[in-house]
């Protein structure tokens, strides 16, 4: 056996750290460090595989023959093999063999820390060089907390980067080319933050990037690590901030990534009640793995760390926190407890919250979770699982199936809009229109609308006003900003040819307006989350289904009263009550001609009179345009 010299960047410490599943910056330890030893240039390399027989990294240095390199096990019984091979260095591109103890099983595995990957369909990692990109956002950085907070705006642009844009050879963007056209887009609609689907490395276009081989590595499909810090650089010099998806909840079983990795169940739990995933045929990591634990919230930190990341979105927690998720009867068993939760689960949650909480400034974690499980958004030192906002699946499938219907039938379904404000403040939520509702026969959203094509247009303005003026925080998938038609393809691009049509064109305008006028008023988001941020004015006109509502912020006097008319009818001196006395004009309406409306709108001014309405002492008359929003502000 020929052993590569013995060398170690681990301490003793980060052992015992390593064991006891609280070390959380494994990324500077493991995977391939070049550095040198005794006067020679070579490269580090530390895999964690406690199964295993032997060891060796494979690659074009020793025509991938497992016997040229033998890494060393240490003596701590930490189950870490490491070793320097000398005068090998940055672009090699390699893996580990791995014989284990497990009959013998032989199995070819890319790095778990590896920070760059060939580019798919090839599956090795590439030795990277320490990053060389010096970073320029350092005063987002200083005022992030402002820009990221719970009291701020925060609409986000949920985009795809394989098919958000292509080019005539159907090739895909690249960081660098998106850092100029995304970005520009982003900004132009006035959207503040981004949210990319998972761009960790991903072998199958197909799984949208939710199959994750490689999570310390960018998806080399777009370019290198640097060029992603590029893009991200670019948000931030544009006051944008960037979310990142990321999957903590399961991971395939491709040969190359961390299933089954040193001959056993080492990442993923060995008992497969706990550790495969029915509906996605993919692993469940096992939360109850100090080692595992660790290698996750590492990762987690790296993102943050070395991208300069704002948020997280922390995909299908629902399915972590159960463990009946998606299984029958008797396909799995009880807690110690005889419940359902995932109790190993909860706690890696709350640990993996309550250190990016503590460790950064002005970050966010948004937990994508659609049970009624109790406290997400609750601090962890209350019982809480310490997320800062999770999305309001209830709101969106409640809002889909309402506009879906024929005005006619609107009246008996007045419940369906207004349910959501019954537990709106149980968390702090996040409104998404994501791209799980556009796709697989469910329609785009422009086609869920009902009605002709002016009627469709309008449908999507008052419900997209609706859900930015509901309280909470706002998410759109890529495409609704105009209207496409089609359904969401991961193969092929938008459809931006449509904006030579004056309804998608108006559309985009209207998208960007709406942007504004959120960000422009505090009442929208200065206590988004909270009962003293909402006031109903009249939720029962089911025969006319109009809805009023006032929305608060921190000065009463940037109150905003905001009125839905969700049918065809314009209404001619419509009356409600409001609070103040103060006259009132328009600053918002979805019908403007500008954005493809009717342009029924109200005069500069409306007078405020003492009449009695909806048990206010004030009140005023207004013209409701047809399937649309207004909003007024007292002067």
């Amino acid at each position: 056996m020929n052993h590569v010299q013995p060398h170690s960047l681990f301490t003793d410490f980060d052992i015992s750290l390593f064991k006891n599943g609280s070390h959380y910056n494994l990324f500077d330890k493991f995977g391939s460090h070049v550095i040198e030893k005794d006067g020679v240039l070579g490269t580090y390399f530390a895999v964690w595989a406690p199964s295993a027989q032997s060891v060796s990294v494979i690659g074009n240095f020793n025509y991938w023959e497992g016997h040229e390199h033998y890494l060393n096990v240490r003596w701590d019984s930490s189950g870490i093999w490491e070793g320097f091979i000398p005068n090998i260095g940055h672009d090699e591109i390699y893996k580990y063999r791995i014989t284990s103890h497990n009959n013998g099983v032989v199995t070819e595995k890319a790095d778990p820390y590896g920070r760059k990957c060939e580019r798919p369909p090839l599956t090795a990692s590439i030795i990277q060089k320490p990053s060389e990109y010096i970073w320029k956002d350092s005063k987002w950085m200083g005022y992030r907390q402002d820009k990221n907070g719970l009291d701020k705006p925060y609409s986000v642009y949920e985009v795809h980067l394989e098919s958000w844009k292509k080019k005539e050879d159907n090739e895909h963007l690249s960081f660098g080319e998106l850092a100029y056209h995304l970005v520009e887009h982003v900004k132009s609609l006035n959207f503040t933050h981004v949210e990319l689907m998972p761009i960790m490395e991903y072998p199958y276009d197909a799984s949208w990037g939710y199959q994750i081989t490689g999570y310390f590595a960018p998806s080399s499909r777009f370019g290198s690590p640097d060029d992603l810090k590029y893009l991200i650089n670019q948000f931030h010099l544009n006051d944008i901030g960037v979310i990142l998806d990321w999957v903590p909840s399961h991971f395939p079983e491709d040969s190359h990534g961390l299933g089954f990795f040193d001959g056993s169940n080492l990442y993923e739990h060995p008992d497969r009640k706990k550790g495969y995933h029915p509906d996605w045929k993919s692993l469940i990591f096992n939360y109850g793995r100090n080692e595992v634990k660790a290698f996750l919230i590492s990762n987690a930190v790296y993102w943050m760390q070395e991208f300069h990341v704002d948020a997280l979105r922390i995909d299908a927690v629902a399915s972590m926190l159960y463990l009946d998720y998606s299984r029958e009867e008797g396909e799995w068993d009880a807690n110690e407890f005889g419940g359902n939760e995932n109790l190993e689960a909860i706690e890696f949650l709350k640990a993996l919250n309550k250190e990016l909480y503590t460790r950064f400034n002005g970050i966010q974690t948004i937990a994508e979770e659609s049970t009624a499980y109790t406290g997400v958004t609750n601090p962890v030192d209350i019982g809480g699982l310490g997320f800062g906002m999770k999305w309001m699946m209830g709101w969106m499938h409640d809002t889909l199936a309402y506009f879906s219907k024929d005005p006619i039938h609107r009246k008996y379904h007045q419940n369906d809009i207004t349910f959501s404000l019954a537990y709106a403040f149980s968390e702090n939520f996040m409104l998404p229109l994501s791209h799980d509702e556009v796709v697989y026969g469910k329609k785009s959203l422009i086609y869920k609308m009902c009605g002709d094509e002016w009627q469709r247009f309008a449908n999507l303005r008052a419900m997209l006003s609706y859900m930015f003026f509901h309280p909470g925080t706002n998410l759109l998938f890529q495409g609704a900003e105009f209207g496409q038609t089609e359904e969401w393809n991961f193969a092929q691009s938008l459809d931006w040819h449509l904006l030579e049509f004056e309804p998608h064109q108006k559309m985009m305008q209207f998208t960007s307006q709406l942007n504004k006028v959120y960000i422009d008023e505090p009442a929208f988001y200065e206590k988004a989350f909270s009962h003293e941020g909402f006031e109903w004015i009249s939720l029962d006109d089911t025969e006319n289904s109009v809805i009023a509502f006032i929305r608060k912020g921190h000065n009463q006097e940037n109150d905003i009263v905001v009125v839905c008319n969700f049918t065809p009818s314009p209404r001619d001196k419509y009356r409600i009550g409001v609070n103040s006395d103060k006259d009132l004009q328009e600053i918002f309406n979805s019908d403007l001609t500008d954005y493809y409306g009717s342009g029924v709108k109200n005069a500069e001014l409306i007078k405020v009179d003492n009449q009695n309405s909806h048990g206010k002492n004030y009140s005023i008359e207004i013209t409701l345009p047809p399937l649309a929003v207004v909003a007024f502000k007292h002067v």
